[in-house]
């Protein structure tokens, strides 16, 4: 490591902290339920907690762990002090964004908007995420009755 990477470990343990402290005051939840809903273990949470990390992080853990919790893995990527353009190595096959997912991600971090309608907004997203899908017979017998 090089003679930043106490910097970069405090400027981490800092964002970690500040999005478990948010996860807690906005949503309720629990160290547990922060771990289930981003799939990194409460142990590698807590080693980036307190900075105790002999390598940096893995990239697929850090960009979970922002994902489950709604944030922008670029401002995780800043704190570590990687290069930003080396970052996005999955830009390229990311499909369009539908217009109206767009529209809610900008209320999600538009300023003007209530933490409580943001609240609302991740709530529904994640309940339309993770709900069960219908049966392809069940999903169009519905236009063939009417």
């Amino acid at each position: 490591m090089t003679e930043t990477a106490p910097a970069r470990k405090i400027a981490f343990a800092t964002f970690v902290r500040r999005a478990l402290d948010d996860a807690r005051a906005m949503r309720a939840w629990t160290g547990t339920e922060v771990s289930r809903r981003t799939g990194v273990s409460r142990q590698t949470i807590n080693r980036w907690v307190r900075g105790d990390w002999a390598s940096d992080p893995e990239a697929e853990r850090v960009v979970a762990f922002c994902e489950g919790l709604g944030l922008n893995p670029a401002a995780a990527f800043a704190a570590l002090g990687w290069d930003r353009a080396a970052a996005p190595r999955n830009a390229a096959g990311t499909p369009p964004m539908d217009p109206d997912v767009e529209a809610l991600l900008r209320r999600l971090v538009d300023p003007a908007v209530s933490d409580a309608e943001k609240f609302h907004i991740r709530e529904t997203i994640r309940y339309l995420a993770y709900r069960p899908t219908l049966p392809l017979d069940a999903r169009t017998g519905g236009e063939r009755a009417g």
